[in-house]
């Protein structure tokens, strides 16, 4: 094996307009035809994204909340499976804390911050879904964390206030724009990246391509030896991103990521 593709998920493989990836399937089928992994990596949960791995056709690990756990069949021998655990039918190797510790951990950086902060746990669906504008189906899905817990980001503290009352109650935090994500201290995209990487079984690939559209994709951007980022609808990139030294893909969404992966194919 030569090369694996991490990817993000939403604003990147899938449109953020319309969650679809219908551009994106020509350049899908070939990196399957020639055995290349795709590899989710996402703030999504479990169940998220096991029906759209359905929809991809994909039977591949997979990355979720913000990579505090990495979800690996348990017949797939391509991968050692030593350090991890059964959980729902997966092999999963865990490094985000369990939901419980993230929802005490929220209500601690309340505390600390002296704001009344709100996770997905306080949410109704209803709630969800007016935010977000994901169905009902799909905002249910969403609340079902196991070991990360997204919340409001409040306006009146800054990145580094908040990031440092987090630190100092022995978590990570992930700060969004909308949403803002509470993880256990030894999760982290680029984290899970790495490790999954050190997993196979016969060597490690020799290109590894990440793909992602926004500051909570920079540890796995900078994990990967060809970062790519994927612009918005209006051609801009994250101003968190624009540091990085990485290719730009020329269009958003699907077509973007689907463009971008293509001349990487022909070489």
């Amino acid at each position: 094996m030569t090369l694996v593709v991490f990817t993000d998920l939403d604003g990147t493989l899938l449109n953020s307009h319309d969650y679809r990836f219908d551009e994106a399937i020509p350049t899908l089928t070939l990196l399957k035809q020639r055995n290349i992994p795709i590899i989710p990596v996402t703030s999504k949960t479990r169940v998220e994204v096991e029906p759209l791995l359905k929809d991809l056709q994909l039977q591949e690990p997979f990355i979720i909340e913000n990579g505090s756990g990495v979800f690996i069949h348990p017949e797939d021998k391509r991968f050692n499976l030593k350090e991890t655990e059964s959980w729902q039918g997966y092999r999963l190797k865990r490094f985000g804390c369990l939901y419980s510790e993230a929802r005490s951990g929220l209500a601690q950086l309340s505390q600390q911050l002296g704001v009344s902060l709100q996770g997905f746990g306080d949410l109704t669906v209803a709630d969800l879904t007016a935010l977000t504008g994901l169905s009902p189906q799909a905002a249910q899905q969403a609340q079902t964390r196991e070991f990360s817990e997204p919340f409001i980001t409040p306006q009146q503290q800054s990145s580094r206030e908040i990031e440092q009352a987090v630190t100092k109650l022995g978590f990570r935090v992930v700060v969004g724009d909308r949403f803002s994500h509470l993880i256990g201290p030894q999760a982290g995209k680029g984290t899970a990246v790495c490790w999954l990487l050190n997993q196979f079984q016969d060597s490690r690939p020799r290109h590894v391509i990440g793909l992602g559209n926004s500051p909570n994709d920079l540890d796995m951007l900078e994990a990967v030896e060809s970062p790519i980022i994927i612009p918005n609808n209006k051609g801009l990139i994250h101003p968190g991103l624009q540091h990085l030294n990485a290719q730009i893909a020329p269009h958003a969404g699907a077509r973007g990521w689907a463009a971008a992966i293509a001349p990487l194919l022909a070489q």
